[in-house]
């Protein structure tokens, strides 16, 4: 019995097969990041899906210099520029570890070529895939209207297992607030 977090993650959707599970894990393959190690650089094309199996990335944008954290992920969400993997374009955004991460992912050319052998497998990445999108926007939201102080009570209340294992930096890129103001923030919540 082949078990592991992507077939678990995918199982939670539909029984799959020994003979299906064992065609999924050849089709991906296995990449380890130190924290801070890019899994897409910006400015480049998105050409593989990730599948985070341990760890944390962040989605990151540069703005005017800055550094922009838009997203965080972590284990069990797959992970990609969405627009640029399907579109074949260039993204302005990336994709970096913001913490020791363990990734499996597959070059979309494979993808393709799984999706023919295991015809519903297309169905549940794009399942899964439109969820993480909704559940990104919703969480986002929340944030909306919010001053500093709220955002990080929120965060750290919304997010907790992000917030004890990434830089506060990437917290407070991803808060939009300086890091100074997230010191005194955090100072001023003791």
């Amino acid at each position: 019995m082949i078990t592991n977090p992507l077939i678990s993650r995918l199982e939670c959707l539909r029984p799959i097969s020994d003979e299906d599970k064992a065609l999924i894990m050849t089709s991906f393959k296995a990449k380890s990041l130190k924290e801070g190690d890019y899994l897409l650089h910006p400015n480049s094309m998105c050409r593989e899906l990730f599948f985070i199996c341990k760890g944390i990335v962040r989605i990151i944008r540069n703005d005017d210099g800055n550094e922009i954290t838009h997203f965080f992920l972590k284990e069990n969400q797959f992970c990609t520029i969405l627009r640029s993997f399907n579109e074949e374009i260039i993204a302005v955004e990336g994709i970096q570890s913001a913490c020791d991460t363990d990734v499996l992912y597959i070059r979309k050319e494979n993808l393709l070529s799984l999706y023919k052998e295991i015809p519903y497998m297309e169905g549940l990445i794009d399942k899964i895939t439109q969820q993480t999108l909704l559940d990104k926007i919703e969480l986002r939201n929340r944030y909306l209207g919010k001053d500093s102080t709220d955002r990080y009570k929120l965060f750290i209340t919304e997010q907790a297992d992000i917030a004890t294992r990434v830089a506060l930096s990437d917290i407070a890129s991803y808060l939009c607030i300086t890091q100074q103001s997230l010191s005194r923030i955090r100072k001023n919540m003791r």
